[in-house]
């Protein structure tokens, strides 16, 4: 199978020597040999040349804002619409926020505040691709929420404060996720400590660096993406 990545941001540059890329995280987590990779840098006014180029898309975290004007977004989206019901898709956290907003949903900086270290998502919808587990838990590293949910559009996981957390879009192969299945914990926390002087406050920082140490679904939702991407349906 050729799955695209479409790059939508990168890690601190202090990090990228031991962590890699976001690509390279998800290449990490589904397997080196598991797909003939393409990464196009979208965030960079790179996209493939066609929607059929490949025959699914996994669209990365950023620190961009879906809604932001930034020039390479506009781009992005059109490229989600044409691609969609054509390639198989999959979003994570900003992937997931811009595949929202692409198909008709809407996307905001949270009144919330940060969401940042490992959350628990209640598994709300089963879908053929996932195993019998009722709740997962995964880093999250996010501002901006998915607050209307696109036309045709089911939510699969959510939590109380990321009720949009987790998307599919029946019929359609597309899914998204809010939460970073691709985040080593040990990234998780370096991201957290460049943050802990602004945006986070060190309270913050702290409480999400504690959320680490027991037992995540990294692995687990990892496996979920590659039966959603082989074609359990």
């Amino acid at each position: 199978m050729r799955l695209g990545i479409l790059k939508t941001g990168r890690p601190p540059r202090s990090a990228i020597g031991r962590f890699g890329t976001y690509p390279e995280m998800f290449m990490k987590l589904l397997g080196p040999e598991a797909y003939d990779y393409s990464v196009f840098a979208a965030d960079e006014g790179e996209l493939p040349p066609s929607p059929t180029a490949c025959d699914a898309y996994l669209i990365t975290g950023g620190a961009a804002g879906a809604y932001d004007p930034l020039p390479w977004i506009g781009p992005t989206e059109a490229f989600l619409r044409a691609a969609r019901g054509r390639a198989a898709l999959v979003g994570i956290c900003l992937g997931h926020q811009l595949m929202a907003q692409a198909f008709g949903g809407k996307v905001i900086k949270s009144p919330k505040g940060w969401g940042v270290g490992e959350h628990d998502y209640r598994i709300l919808k089963r879908e053929p691709w996932m195993d019998e587990a009722e709740t997962i838990r995964l880093p999250a590293s996010h501002q901006d929420q998915v607050v209307e949910l696109p036309p045709g559009a089911e939510v699969w996981a959510a939590s109380d404060f990321s009720p949009m957390g987790a998307l599919a879009w029946p019929g359609e192969r597309a899914i998204s996720l809010q939460l970073h299945p691709e985040f080593e914990p040990a990234y998780a926390v370096a991201l957290i400590e460049t943050r802990r002087d602004g945006p986070l406050t060190p309270e913050e920082a702290t409480r999400a660096v504690a959320s680490y140490g027991t037992q995540d679904d990294r692995v687990r939702v990892g496996g979920w993406i590659k039966n959603f991407l082989n074609g359990a349906t």
